[in-house]
């Protein structure tokens, strides 16, 4: 059995990277606080109870991320069921309204920050005032994308919201350095996931012209995946594996960075 590490949050948690996370650091040795939309309660009871055969404490805390009092609830909750809080992972996130500059609404620009960048800056503040409070450091975590290292074609609001998080997560990484709180964020590449796999199946069924409904975005994408050195289909354990390695104490003189997990997609 794996020697206890700490209690770990992992928000977005019902599927994809989320759930690949949260059982990684189980494995790792973390209690685990699982969260997404309230709708995903079967989901979340599934991966419960997976968690539940490693050996390891678990608990559920549903809650909209993009919710003020949700997402304090959601944390509270967490530091009283499992006995604190070491570890927030800040990985919910949504595609949907995601689009070219030109046709997209101002009501789906407000939906995706409120869940991509608000969602983010929520569990960052009430995760770092529990861990400040704790007074034993800890690790914060976020959700960027290789989509916040450059501007991806036809993705207008989502590559602002995960250029967000990067500028988010360097000026906490400022702030909370004194109290032994690091915050970075990793940026995936193509991750096959439920999510990544619908959008897909969306913006293809949105017209013939494409992927994105523009044909230029498909030459564009395709031409980047065309070039990426590592030939591999990204898939959650690959984000989970470096994800492990922040939220461990061998990670504590690393802070303010935002690490591609991408396959050389973007190389800095």
């Amino acid at each position: 059995m794996s020697v206890f590490k700490g209690i770990a949050l992992i928000t977005g948690s019902a599927q994809g990277i989320g759930r690949g996370i949260a059982l990684r650091l189980a494995r790792d040795g973390f209690d685990i606080a699982l969260n997404d939309m309230p709708n995903k309660g079967t989901q979340l009871e599934s991966v419960a109870t997976e968690i539940e055969s490693l050996g390891r404490r678990v608990c559920v805390v549903p809650a909209d991320v993009s919710a003020n009092e949700q997402v304090k609830e959601m944390v509270d909750g967490a530091v009283t069921k499992l006995g604190g809080l070491d570890v927030m992972v800040a990985n919910a996130g949504v595609v949907v309204g995601s689009g070219l500059l030109l046709s997209s609404t101002v009501e789906a620009w407000d939906h995706i920050f409120s869940v991509n960048a608000r969602g983010t800056f929520l569990c960052y503040k009430y995760a770092a005032m529990h861990m400040v409070e704790q007074g034993r450091g800890g690790r914060i975590i976020g959700a960027s994308s290789v989509a916040g290292k450059f501007g991806f074609h036809s993705t207008c609001a989502y590559s602002a919201t995960k250029f967000a998080v990067r500028g988010l997560t360097q000026v906490a990484a400022l702030e909370l350095g004194k109290y032994g709180i690091t915050v970075n964020a990793y940026a995936p590449g193509v991750i096959q996931t439920p999510m990544s796999e619908d959008a897909l199946n969306k913006s293809k069924n949105q017209t013939t012209e494409g992927v994105f409904g523009d044909p230029e975005a498909t030459k564009w994408i395709t031409s980047i995946y065309g070039n990426v050195p590592i030939k591999h289909v990204g898939q959650p354990a690959d984000i989970a594996s470096i994800v492990s390695y922040l939220a461990s104490k061998e990670a504590h003189f690393i802070t303010g960075q935002c690490i591609s997990v991408d396959g050389g997609m973007c190389m800095s």
